[in-house]
Parts: structure tokens; sequence; C-alpha cells
């Protein structure tokens, strides 16, 4: 349905929407309508589960809840949000589009009105649909600034009145324990008989973290080698498993209720990071601790167990594909590709790329964790950073007031100079471009090299033209080449 249309739909109450469009679902196959589980975790990015092969969460067993669902499920090993932040990146995951495209690639903006959620749809077509847990962020902000929180108003009450349930609740400290008696109270509000939607988001690994790291080594622990090797490093990073290991137990919870109320036969069941985990060079950042994030998938008897994809999905994917599964079409205006051909083991056309952007985050103005516009493109075997404002020094996202990055800035002379130059760099370069299969890391910018030329310049191209496809407003990479580099050039 368009935008045009909607807006005037909008206006009339939910169920006269008429959005819900079917696939060829035989009519004696209605009552076998899957029921939908979303959980989202936050700040959480791969390889931080066990089944992706991530050798410290193996050593201390963090995530056994995980890896036993990840035997009974599909992993996908590339799939990326649309933005290295909370809030744009879970509207896209609702609606099927970049945030440049529903105007919310600002942290907390709501998206308008008339912007088609895909749980619109599955309650058009008789679904219960819920959300809980963490902050869903899809109606914006609440600020203490009366002028503010009247422009938003209007937004939140539209999203309530989406849903048939919808309240945030927190998932650390005291109510980590609660999960079991809460989460079962909430199936229990679902009508018998009714398919079923529920969004349930984790708070954890989202800073800040509990001091308790038992049975886990800092000494131990394997560290990548873009982050230089510091106590405070060492320490930062248990904490960050211990958060994962409460969550990991959290979710162990939930799939057992599942299968002791008969659901787990027709339940499909995605777990998935929101965006980046707030480690270095992760959450706010477009490399790809900031992006890439966890994405297991399961659904009893349609999707083979224990099997593995590395096949890119984009945060816009899951909106198309969630509704293909329930035997419903996607909206006109979704951008997303459905990968429910994967899903089914089925021939289909992959996506060649996926984007990412990066805009406002909250925070100091002059810093990246504060204010930041990146764009990037990922191939099949390399990724393009577009650095819009090169002269914001680097500041990692919740974490610049944390004892890891003062110790950085207080050891700038001792750390490597590779460490120096991926941290202090200033002004950070324009363009940055990275071979992912030889260099997993992103230590190495290829940008400039004669042998990476032709490559550079055809995602450079691509890039361009995803701007002008969802109405950016950033500089166009091919309006900076024409001005042949220099202080306003991309050879900065």
């Amino acid at each position: 349905m368009k935008r045009r249309n909607f807006l005037y739909l909008s206006l009339m109450s939910l169920p006269t929407l008429g959005l819900a469009k079917r696939t060829n679902r035989p009519k004696d196959k209605e009552n076998e309508r899957p029921n939908i589980l979303l959980i989202l975790t936050d700040d959480h990015s791969v390889p931080h589960v066990g089944c992706y092969g991530d050798e410290n969460c193996l050593k201390f067993n963090i995530t056994p809840n995980l890896d036993a669902f990840a035997k009974e499920s599909k992993v996908f090993t590339r799939a990326y949000t649309t933005a290295p932040q909370c809030a744009p990146s879970r509207i896209s995951i609702f609606t099927g589009r970049s945030p440049i495209s529903t105007r919310t690639s600002r942290f907390a903006q709501p998206a308008q009105k008339e912007t088609v959620l895909f749980t619109d749809i599955l309650k058009q077509d008789g679904y219960w649909v819920g959300a809980d847990g963490r902050c869903h962020h899809l109606h914006g902000r609440n600020y203490p600034n009366e002028h503010i929180k009247e422009q938003y108003e209007a937004s939140e009450l539209f999203v309530t009145d989406r849903f048939d349930h919808i309240k945030m609740g927190g998932t650390k400290k005291e109510a980590l324990p609660k999960i079991p008696d809460y989460f079962s109270a909430l199936i229990g509000k679902i009508p018998k008989n009714q398919p079923f939607f529920l969004y349930y988001g984790f708070q954890q690994p989202h800073r800040t973290w509990k001091e308790d790291i038992s049975g886990i080594k800092p000494d131990e622990l394997k560290l990548p080698p873009d982050w230089p090797d510091l106590p405070e490093v060492r320490e930062d990073y248990a904490r960050y498993l211990s958060e994962l290991r409460d969550m990991d137990w959290g979710f162990g919870q939930i799939d057992s209720i599942l299968e002791a109320r008969g659901l787990k036969d027709n339940t499909i069941v995605i777990f998935m990071g929101d965006n980046g985990e707030a480690l270095l060079r992760g959450k706010g950042t477009l490399y790809k601790r900031g992006i890439n994030v966890p994405l297991i998938i399961r659904w009893p008897k349609k999707i083979k167990p224990h099997t593995m994809s590395d096949i890119m999905i984009s945060g816009e994917d899951i909106a198309p594909t969630l509704l293909q599964m329930a035997g419903l079409e996607p909206d006109d205006e979704m951008t997303g590709v459905s990968f429910l051909p994967e899903l089914l083991a089925e021939p289909m056309e992959k996506r060649k790329y996926v984007f990412a952007e990066r805009s406002w985050q909250g925070g100091y103005l002059t810093r990246s964790d504060g204010f930041d516009l990146i764009r990037t493109i990922i191939s099949e075997d390399y990724q393009f950073i577009y650095n819009v404002l090169p002269d914001r020094p680097y500041s990692p996202c919740d974490m610049n007031k944390t004892s890891v990055w003062k110790k950085m800035n207080l050891a700038r002379d001792i750390l490597s100079k590779q460490h120096r130059k991926l941290y202090f760099q200033n002004p950070r370069p324009i363009v940055e471009l990275y071979d992912l299969k030889n260099d997993p890391f992103q230590l190495e910018n290829l940008c400039g090299n004669p042998k990476t030329k032709e490559i550079e310049k055809k995602l450079r191209k691509e890039m361009d033209k995803w701007i002008i496809r969802e109405g950016d407003f950033v500089p166009i990479m091919d309006e900076l080449a024409e001005l042949g580099g220099g202080k306003r050039g991309i050879k900065d």
C-alpha cells in the first residue's frame, strides 16, 4: 500500500485498513498459521554466541541455552542491522525499510503515522500482536521538554493503538530472576486459538554492566587484534560476557516455557541482536562489530535444524520474511528482501549488497559518539565506508566515561602505532575499504590501493545510487570525486 493511501486510511480504525494480502494459503490451513516470537538482545555482535565458534563463549560456557537452540535452528553468519544504534535499527526491523527512508535516522525519532509496520499486516490477518521487555523504540524518546513531548505524544499513542499488548519492562538486576513467572503470565494473556506475534527484548548486554564476573578469567580471554591488550580492556570484556551469560539464562527460561505450554512446534522463534556491542569499534560505528549481529531462526518441521547460512541479510529483510512465513505479502513500500527460500533450503536470488547508516545518537555534538554521519555498503568480499564528517574524533558509544577509554587516552604513547591510528587518527579517512575475507578485523584501509581501484569505484557508485534511492541528505560520493581531491575531496 502506498504512503499516500495509508495517510488517509490511518485516520480510520485499524481493523478497517485492509493491509493484509494473503499468498496461496489453502483455506483448510487457516488454523495452522505459525506463532512468531521475536527476541532481541541489546548491543550484541557476532561472534558472541558459542555457535559462532567464539573461543571465549565456548571456553567459559557463556551461551549454553542459545547454543542448544542453534542446534534446532538455522544460524546466519552475515546478518547486518541497518544502523549501529537501537532505535533506527529496530524501526527498520518493524518497517522493512531503511532508517533514512522512514526519516528515523535521528536517534529515537518515531516513524511517521502513515508508516506501515509488519505487525499491522499480521494484526489485519487475525494475529494477536504484542511487544514487551526492553524498550521497543517505536514511539520515540520521552524528553523533559514539553514542546518535544507534545510532538512525540501522537506517535506514541498511535503505536500503542496498533498492538494488542504493549509494555516496557526491565530484564536486569532484580527483574532477571522474575522472567520465568513474568513471561509465563504474558503468554497467558494471549487468547487461545489465535495465532500470535510477540516481540520480547532483553536489556542485556547493554551497558552499564555489573561487577560480578564469576568464573570468567580476564587474563585468559582472547582479544581481537584491533583491541589494545590492557588490563582495563580485559576486565571490561569479562563484564560484557557476564551480561551475555545472564541473558542466555533468561532466553533458556523463555524457551522452556514455550515447550511446557505446548507452543514449541508451532512457534517460529527468531533470536537477533538489535545492533553492535558497546565495545571498541562496535556500537555507533559501521565496522563489522557495529552492525554484524547474531541471527538464529527456528521453525520446527520447516527449517532443517543445525544448519548455517552465509548469505547477506539486512535488518530490512526481517519484516518481509516474517510476513511470508505467515502466508502474507509484504507491504509495497518495504524494500527488504524476503529470505524465506534460504530458510527452506530453496533457491533464491541472494543480496549483492547491504547498506547501513549512522547519524545522531545523543551526547556531545562534536564527538562521534554523540553525532556522526557515516554510510556503508557491504558486498560479498568487501566493505566500503564513507565518513561524511572526518574531522570528528572517534569516541566509543556508551563507554566514553569508562575506565577503559580513559586509560586508552592516558596510554596513547604506549599503544602500538596501529592502535593509535585505529582510535586516535584525526581527521579520519573520508573513505575506507576493507577486504572482509583476508582482513576480518578491518585493520588495513585499502582505499587508494591500485589493486582494489575498480572494486572501490564500483562500491562507491552503488552507494551513490542507494543514497539517491533512499532520499538521503548527505553528499553523494560522485560529487566529491568530481572535486578532484584536496581539502574537500575524497582523497583526504
